[in-house]
């Protein structure tokens, strides 16, 4: 199967979270970093064909996804949303990049058009829920060869269920926030078997700002994502 290059890009807590309750906003804690490692995300952004988030991200963030704070352009927007449920005023639906929503077969028509009235391209893929490589084949049709994936728990995991993710760089918020139900960066049902844990080896560290970075290869079954 052809696919990207994909890299997921997440800021963190020291404790793996990614906001302060569930339901809560990522900006919440976005807000903690500081503008050297803002940049950094920014400049991140510039490197890449497309950058993807889900559509609760979308729903709940209001992201708008595009490199406002170095030189530089801005990559293709990609949300899957298999119901074509965002609001028709979402920020990803301005004219600051070109967005690509992925809706299911089924999708609402109307919701879809009203997506499309606002200049999204369009790309159905599944019948009920998107098909991840369907939907994957299709970005490299269109030229999209670098990835960015930012978010959120749901769409990490399903990506890496599918030993879709190549490589993975965390920005460390230096805080701790704590919270049995609080969204940490990997979500879905998880692995049900030792055997079954995804392996990471770390290829760097360093700081940006008063923030760690980190940066890891995966493994799956003892295989490299890039194999």
């Amino acid at each position: 199967m052809k696919r990207p290059y994909t890299v997921l890009i997440s800021e963190m807590t020291v404790d793996g979270k990614l906001t302060l309750k569930r339901g809560l906003s990522s900006k919440i804690i976005m807000g903690l970093m500081d503008d050297e490692s803002h940049r950094f995300l920014h400049q991140k952004r510039t490197e890449f064909d497309a950058i993807m988030v889900g559509s609760n991200t979308i729903k709940i963030d209001n992201s708008i996804l595009t490199n406002r704070l170095v030189e530089g352009k801005s990559p293709v927007r990609v949300i899957p949303n298999s119901d074509a449920s965002i609001p028709p005023g979402s920020n990803v639906l301005n004219s600051d990049a070109p967005t690509i929503i992925v809706v299911s077969e089924n999708a609402d028509k109307e919701k879809v058009n009203a997506i499309r009235s606002r200049g999204a391209d369009i790309i159905v893929c599944g019948k009920d829920r998107i098909d991840i490589d369907g939907m994957m084949e299709r970005l490299v049709d269109r030229g999209i060869s670098k990835l960015m994936v930012e978010g959120g728990p749901t769409l990490i995991w399903q990506l890496i269920s599918k030993a879709m993710i190549d490589h993975i760089i965390l920005i460390q918020i230096p805080y701790i926030i704590g919270g049995d139900s609080t969204p940490s960066l990997v979500g879905g049902p998880g692995v049900d078997s030792i055997e079954d844990v995804v392996s990471v080896e770390l290829t760097d560290f360093y700081k940006v700002g008063k923030h760690l970075i980190t940066e890891y290869d995966l493994y799956y079954n003892g295989k490299n994502a890039k194999d």
